[in-house]
């Protein structure tokens, strides 16, 4: 019976993937979530559903039913990762399938790859995912694990209600309430020693026993569990049998070191997987993106006052700045050098004994004083943040001197152990902002380098549009109006099926969840679910689609005003301005009587040609507007060109006298050069944000935005090369555009 309820279940999750939505248009997006949370009620038939959704995947590859596959194994992995215990068989079974998959073009493949190498490390040490995946979201400290994540929210409040901002702030504060890091660590010790030992594993006294141990057996326990599993899942690990003696060692060892007491016999418990760190944000600051991202790299707990590090934050581009922080001052003096150079500046050195430290004493004498103080340079305040970098993997700017006849040890490798995973909430305009954040982001990263070698950033994308009216008429202009604002997660949700049934189905589930009115059932739905399901997208979604970023420039009828740079995502739309000078208002009537309304414009572009042959297009027309769009509405489309549309005004003439009409021009393209010819003015606005429009406009440049990095180590070879020749050397290797990467369950599948 259990089992018949669990296939129809899926089943009807699978009839949804096909189009066949449920007769309840509210429970679309549902059914995974009440799939897992049935199971986390009663753990003992998590081995029932791995079962069912393997026959499912194997019936799915034989029926050629593909878009079946990446759903279910998501699906089945987050159960495996999540259960007690699961047999050595049904592992084995899963591993089989994923290594069939490599013969799939992607993202088949990939995804195969990537669980058929964490099965493998399953099956090695039984329980190794869950406590990865606890410690890293807890940062929890361990030596063996050192990694650490973090979920970071942003939304902004132009674009959302204030309801559904305090409603999520206070949805993400409550389910961090009850997750103390002694808790995790039980959960931890629990669910390997349970996941290695199955039925032999008493899981109500092992439970009793850390409940009532202090703090600091606790992590003693949890240290060696860690150990032990990370130990096993190494290159050169000893045999299953000898791993499972040594946790056996350990559950004896933690019942003997503090008796239970009566505590029930038990068979296998689920243990519950805490929800990973998450942080709300209101995104009100241009650069908030790259501060936080730099607490989350350097702590405010390292003998810094936050007072101090904030304001080093804000004045980081400021020249001479100067904290006032004794920690920062230390490693600002450690990393700017006050060397003169000259040999004639050191200290005579007073006449000492010889003793068998004397090589020591003479390096000592070697550190020059008095120097010339370096002026600090604009980014000279980046010294605060290397002051917090002396984790595993930095070497401590302070060690200057070596021993002679002792070789320079080399430099150590940064590792990236932390992973910033950002998630946006709202409709194409935030996603506007990510794409200006992340190009200054990317600029200061080429100036100087900080973050990139050190963090490994993630970013997701949960579309969230207000407003239900009432009647008909206006519902299906409010629907268009939505679906205008929500073209990129349309388009990820045409690319992944998973994506759309998950994540879109929120766009209006999240703010008719944070409108309801306070009651204890209310609670209860939006604590689960909205939280849940986040934490689902972060950890499942590892999949990025890659969105060109374009680079626009705009210049202005004033010539005294400098041209402005900015980059777009989604949309450049343009404009013909309504405030005119008084002294052109007749000239432009009479204008407009002759020629129609609008404005002359000269139009240059690349035209999109299959072999790429570079093929310049000049057009001279007469235009109320234009609209480019980079979100392509097919996903068999390019994602690296523009759809340009322009109005062009045609003037007609018969019988009646002179009319016009508006006819739409099409074209593709990567670069377009638009020029008003007339010198009459017209609006720019970018990824549909009426905050970033420019006025008084007289001709706009639009090409793909190139990555910093590139256009650096260009410059640099082209002093070296001539300035026609190709990419050589480094040049060659690096990425030329700039990419954002939106992270989805599948990607694109082809």
């Amino acid at each position: 019976e259990v089992e018949s309820d669990i296939l129809r279940r899926v089943r009807t999750l699978l009839r949804e993937l096909d189009g066949h939505h449920p007769a309840c248009q509210c429970n679309r997006g549902m059914l995974r979530w009440t799939l897992h949370k049935k199971i986390d009620q009663n753990p003992s038939n998590s081995s029932v559903l791995v079962r069912i959704l393997v026959k499912e995947l194997e019936r799915a590859e034989r029926g050629d039913f593909r878009h079946y596959i990446i759903p279910l194994l998501h699906t089945l992995m987050y159960t495996l990762i999540k259960a007690p215990c699961i047999s050595e068989e049904l592992c084995g079974r899963v591993y089989d399938f994923c290594k069939k998959l490599l013969t799939l073009p992607k993202p088949f493949c990939t995804i195969g790859l990537d669980y058929a190498t964490r099965l493998k490390m399953e099956r090695t040490a039984p329980g190794m995912l869950y406590q990865r995946m606890v410690i890293s979201e807890q940062s929890l400290k361990s030596n063996p694990y050192p990694y650490q994540e973090k979920i970071f929210i942003f939304a902004d409040p132009d674009l959302l209600s204030e309801a559904i901002c305090n409603a999520l702030v206070t949805d993400t504060e409550v389910a961090q309430v009850s997750q103390s890091p002694r808790a995790c660590m039980c959960y931890v010790i629990t669910h390997t020693l349970q996941a290695t030992l199955g039925e032999g594993c008493n899981s109500s006294s092992l439970k009793r026993s850390l409940q009532d141990m202090p703090m600091s057996d606790v992590e003693h326990w949890f240290g060696q569990v860690v150990t032990a599993v990370e130990c096993a899942g190494g290159e050169g690990s000893t045999g299953p049998g000898q791993h499972t003696a040594r946790m056996e060692k350990i559950y004896h060892d933690v019942l003997s070191s503090w008796p239970a007491g009566n505590a029930p016999l038990g068979g296998l418990q689920g243990t519950p997987l805490p929800n990973p760190s998450i942080s709300f944000h209101l995104w009100t600051e241009d650069d908030q993106l790259w501060k936080e991202l730099v607490l989350f790299i350097r702590p405010l707990s390292q003998n810094c006052e936050p007072d101090c590090l904030s304001r080093d934050l804000d004045s980081f581009e400021i020249p001479d700045i100067i904290s006032d922080c004794e920690c920062c001052q230390q490693s600002r003096f450690s990393v700017l050098s006050t060397d003169s150079g000259i040999e004639r500046d050191l200290p005579a050195a007073p006449e000492e004994p010889f003793s068998p430290c004397g090589t020591e004493t003479e390096q000592s004498r070697l550190q020059r004083k008095g120097g010339i103080k370096k002026k600090p340079s604009p980014l000279g305040g980046v010294a605060f943040l290397q002051a917090g970098c002396n984790g595993p993997g930095v070497k401590s700017p302070a060690k200057l001197q070596r021993k002679p006849g002792i070789p320079p040890e080399p430099p150590a490798l940064l590792q990236r152990l932390h992973t910033a995973r950002i998630v946006l909430l709202g409709d194409d305009r935030i996603l506007g902002r990510l794409a200006q954040a992340y190009h200054s982001l990317r600029k200061r990263e080429t100036r100087r380098v900080f973050l990139t070698p050190r963090l490994n950033l993630q970013f997701y994308y949960i579309p969230v549009v207000t407003g239900q009216p009432d009647t008909s008429a206006a519902a299906d202009h409010a629907a268009t109006g939505q679906e205008e604002l929500c073209e990129v997660a349309r388009y990820l949700g045409r690319a992944d099926p998973w994506y759309e049934s998950n994540i879109n189905t929120l766009c209006h589930m999240i703010p008719k969840l944070a409108t309801m009115p306070s009651s204890p059932s209310k609670h209860l739905v939006t604590d689960l679910f909205i939280t849940d399901v986040i934490a689902y997208y972060v950890r499942m979604g590892i999949q990025p689609v890659c969105f060109q970023v374009y680079a626009v420039k705009v210049f202005f009828s004033d010539p005294v005003q400098e041209p402005a740079e900015d980059v777009f995502l989604t949309e450049l739309h343009t404009q013909v301005q309504d405030s005119i000078p008084h002294r052109e208002i007749s000239t432009t009537k009479r204008k407009t009587t002759l020629d129609g309304p609008g404005i002359d414009l000269t139009v240059t572009y690349r035209k999109v040609v299959v072999s790429d042959r570079v093929k310049e297009l000049a057009v001279s027309l007469r235009s109320t507007g234009l609209v480019m769009k980079a979100i392509p509405a097919d996903e068999a489309e390019d994602l690296v060109c523009l759809n340009v549309n322009i109005t062009e005004i045609v003037k007609i003439n018969n019988l009646s006298g002179r009319s016009f009409s508006a006819v739409a021009n099409r074209l593709k393209t990567r670069y377009i050069q638009i020029r008003s010819t007339e010198q009459r003015p017209f609006t720019v606005c970018l990824d549909k944000d009426s905050r970033r429009t420019y006025r008084n406009v007289i001709s706009v440049e639009v090409s793909p935005c190139l990555e910093p990095s590139y256009c650096l180590q260009k410059m640099r070879t082209m002093k070296f090369s001539l300035p026609e020749t190709e990419d050589v050397g480094l040049v060659k290797y690096m990425p030329k555009s700039l990419l954002l990467p939106i992270n989805t369950f599948a990607g694109t599948i082809q």
